[in-house]
């Protein structure tokens, strides 16, 4: 195969409105659940890719599910309401803070369009300056506001 497996496509772009850049929001579902459905992870909030700990909730949330709905669904065949909403308020705080953390830190991580100029945002300037802060950095990020732990058999 050639190196540019697209080249041969290129003449299927015809303006540039067919080119769209990648919209990041940071939202959440109201509730995150119905009869017979959970969404967890990205299905549930939106992230920003910054930092990567979109995918440390996702996983986190998995956790959780597999710790609240495993002993249900071993005892019965399908969860309650109750037992889903049980996930999104273990779930949902963390979350609500990680969002919070990310919207505040990265404004004005990105340029406006008026100066083209990346200035880092207070709260990244501070996670350098202060030693105390870059070492929380990474278990904020590895670890999260709520840590989970797989629980019972395995």
């Amino acid at each position: 195969m050639r190196s540019s497996s697209l080249a041969d496509r290129t003449d299927e772009i015809h303006e540039w409105d067919q080119v769209k850049l990648l919209s990041v929001r940071v939202d959440r579902l109201r509730k995150w659940y119905l009869p017979g459905l959970l969404c967890i992870g990205d299905a549930a909030h939106a992230m920003s890719p910054a930092g990567g700990v979109g995918i440390n909730l996702a996983i986190q949330d998995a956790v959780a599910t597999t710790n609240i709905l495993g002993p249900v669904l071993r005892r019965r065949n399908r969860p309650s309401i109750r037992d889903l909403s049980r996930v999104q308020r273990r779930r949902e705080l963390p979350t609500r803070l990680t969002q919070a953390f990310q919207v505040r830190a990265l404004r004005g991580l990105y340029p406006d369009g008026s100066t083209g100029e990346q200035k880092p945002p207070p709260v990244i300037k501070a996670f350098r300056r202060l030693p105390v802060l870059r070492r929380l950095a990474p278990y904020f990020i590895g670890i999260g506001i709520r840590s989970e732990h797989v629980r019972g058999r395995a």
